[in-house]
């Protein structure tokens, strides 16, 4: 089993992170740290351009959540998915048969995340594993 991490730098992501390193070393289950890359619009030659900058920014924003999980000693595996970011985490909780999928929230309302689809929202109508959403930290 597996904790499932859906991690991008936001905000919400970054207090997400904390929280899926405590539920993984409480569980002694490893992270799996997920980042959706796939680009909006149509094929063609703009869409492999935005894929690749996509792609570059999630081995990024990656590459730091690992480096917060090795320091508590949890280790990890990275996914980077050819797919939104609410069926990559969907994927990865199938492929590494997670016992939670976490992700942050950015604060918007639930009628927002209704309308325009958040990835929390999402989430919580498909998943067949328990979705953990973490709320921004108040200023």
């Amino acid at each position: 089993m597996s904790v499932v991490l859906g991690y991008d730098e936001s905000a919400g992501a970054v207090r997400a992170l904390r929280v899926a390193v405590e539920v993984s070393a409480a569980f002694g289950e490893p992270l799996v740290l997920v980042y959706g890359a796939a680009a909006p619009g149509a094929m063609g030659e703009e869409y492999g351009s935005h894929h690749d900058a996509l792609v570059e920014k999630g081995r990024t924003a990656l590459s730091h959540a690992v480096q917060a999980a090795d320091e508590a000693g949890v280790p990890t595996t990275v996914e980077i998915i050819d797919e939104k970011p609410a069926q990559a985490l969907l994927t990865a909780a199938a492929r590494h048969a997670a016992r939670v999928i976490v992700v942050g929230s950015w604060g918007e309302s639930p009628m927002r995340g209704a309308l325009l689809g958040s990835t929390p929202h999402k989430l919580l109508h498909l998943s067949t594993v328990p979705v953990l959403c973490v709320p921004t930290e108040e200023e």
